[in-house]
């Protein structure tokens, strides 16, 4: 066999471990989605942050994410539309539609997800992001 033969036999052994590496890549990606108000400082105001809660105020453009553009990461929280949306939300690759009215308010657990504001308008919500339980009653 000649040496080129052989270098490119090499070649395609770590391509191979290479692409079965992708996977694990991209979950690797997920695990490290970062904070929302992180993501696209200029669309949050924080409203409120203490020790049990931060408070998001966030404005997404038609096109932009909901709450964060790209993969982010929200520990649970209350979410309160202030405004009319129509969004797509992703997690895990799935799609999921919401159509939120003002007013609408609903509980997520934490999730790692990404969303888009499909509403051909501003849309605006508050999140209220939990940190830590309530301390135990006595």
């Amino acid at each position: 066999m000649s040496d080129s033969m052989k270098d490119d036999s090499v070649d395609d052994a770590q391509r191979r471990r290479l692409l079965a590496m992708l996977p694990w890549l991209a979950l690797a990606g997920s695990a490290c989605a970062q904070d929302a108000a992180q993501v696209q400082p200029q669309a949050y105001r924080v409203s409120l942050d203490n020790d049990q809660m931060r408070v998001l105020d966030f404005v997404s453009r038609p096109g932009m994410g909901v709450c964060g553009s790209g993969v982010h990461s929200h520990p649970a929280h209350l979410t309160v539309s202030i405004t009319d949306c129509r969004a797509r939300e992703t997690i895990d690759g799935k799609d999921y539609m919401r159509d939120c009215k003002a007013g609408f308010v609903f509980w997520s657990p934490a999730v790692t997800h990404e969303t888009e504001n499909l509403s051909g308008r501003e849309a605006r919500a508050l999140i209220v992001e939990l940190k830590s339980p309530p301390p135990a009653k006595a």
